[in-house]
């Protein structure tokens, strides 16, 4: 079950572990340039990791049947959707790049992601970053006490589909704290009225991802990477938030 912070000890370790993500996320998006390499966002990580003295909660991760994943940092980029694995594959002009990032401080995580044009990128992927980002900004606008799960997911489709673009299914947000992801699960479409109540001092991570074509996904054989199925554009954008009586605490902001 989801966390629900009670003691200023946990407040405090949540916002130290979504400041760190804040932070090195933002060295992150401003590594993208072309001739770069996925790889070398992994080596920002795991530098400042150890400057600071905290873990990646991404490193080793194995659910499932999926081998250990072997990076601190999950990079995607074009029609790969989440969990791309960093490697040598340079980064051109006109990629947009979506970077995934945890961390863990004094036993607590926090999960953001966003995703970063590359030099000079098409209208067309654009305006599906911006949308993306905005779908984010409506689910959390309707993460407060009182709502049910369905109603963030029910604002993100609602906006995606209003723009023309389809909600990735297979792939949700979720509750997060001690472990990176809890229960519940935080689906990004879905009627308003469903799913579980939201409660002040619940943590979830709300995470949209966007298609330019299908929602259809398959994964490759690394069995991480997962791509659109149509070969189509893809966006993600995260945050980790706290629920409160009134607007909620966005924990990974910069």
């Amino acid at each position: 079950m989801a966390v629900v912070l009670k003691s200023r000890d946990e407040i405090k370790a949540m916002r130290e572990a979504g400041r760190v993500v804040a932070e090195v996320l933002q060295m992150l998006a401003d590594a993208v340039r072309p001739g770069a390499t996925s790889q070398q966002l992994d080596q920002i990580v795991r530098r400042e990791y150890a400057r600071r003295g905290v873990r990646s909660p991404f490193l080793h991760y194995a659910p499932g049947d999926a081998p250990p994943y072997p990076a601190t940092v999950c990079v995607s980029v074009n029609n790969e959707i989440v969990h791309g694995i960093p490697g040598g594959r340079q980064f051109r002009n006109g990629d947009i790049v979506s970077i995934d990032l945890g961390a863990t401080v004094d036993g607590f995580v926090g999960d953001a992601a966003l995703t970063v044009p590359c030099g000079t990128i098409s209208e067309e992927a654009r305006r599906l970053v911006r949308v993306t980002e905005e779908a984010l900004w409506r689910g959390i606008r309707n993460a407060r006490a009182g709502n049910r799960v369905g109603a963030i997911g029910a604002a993100i489709q609602e906006h995606a589909e209003a723009n023309g673009y389809t909600v990735v299914r297979e792939y949700v947000g979720h509750g997060v704290g001690r472990a990176m992801h809890e229960d519940p699960q935080v689906p990004n479409y879905g009627p308003p009225g469903k799913g579980l109540p939201l409660k002040k001092g619940m943590v979830i991570a709300i995470e949209p991802m966007l298609n330019i074509g299908s929602s259809e996904t398959k994964r490759m054989p690394d069995r991480w990477t997962v791509v659109t199925q149509d070969g189509s554009l893809s966006a993600h954008f995260e945050h980790t938030l706290a629920i409160t009586e009134g607007d909620a605490e966005v924990l990974t902001l910069p």
